[in-house]
């Protein structure tokens, strides 16, 4: 896992809407980039909304914010337009970047282990460093808590 101070693992990723994102390109803008299990189911939705709701305001704190997922581009883009999402959703298909970051854990559900996401959230400042770890997020309210701490650095 990836901790407060580390330098953040680059990525360039394909994106919704075409083309790749990549955290270099990025710089000096500060990233929130969240991971998230899977587009389309409820706290995922809720999360992706929350963020989107909230985009001016990060845009105004000079922050850029990425979900992550292991959906397809082609995935990302039927869940920015059904629920009308404004943030970056990159691909990790192969889940190299999910690896990287730590985020792909073993899970267990009603008894049944399983690999998946783990939500977790980065906040990395403009130089490329990890500033805050959000791990096992709990969506409620955790868009602004993000957006409080980005404004804060």
């Amino acid at each position: 896992m990836i901790v407060q101070g580390a330098v953040a693992p680059e990525f360039t990723l394909p994106r919704d809407g075409g083309g790749t994102v990549s955290l270099a390109a990025l710089r000096p803008k500060k990233v929130v980039l969240y991971f998230y299990p899977k587009d389309d189911t409820p706290g995922c939705t809720l999360e992706a909304i929350d963020f989107t709701r909230l985009a001016a305001d990060f845009a105004a704190a000079d922050t850029v914010v990425i979900g992550l997922s292991k959906d397809s581009v082609r995935a990302h883009e039927k869940f920015c337009k059904k629920h009308g999402l404004g943030v970056i959703l990159a691909s990790d298909e192969q889940g190299t970047t999910c690896e990287d970051y730590g985020t792909w854990l073993e899970k267990s559900m009603y008894g049944r282990t399983y690999m998946g996401i783990e939500r977790t959230t980065f906040l990395i400042d403009g130089s490329g460093r990890v500033a805050r770890v959000w791990n096992k997020v709990k969506v409620d309210g955790h868009a602004a808590e993000v957006l409080a701490a980005a404004l804060a650095l």
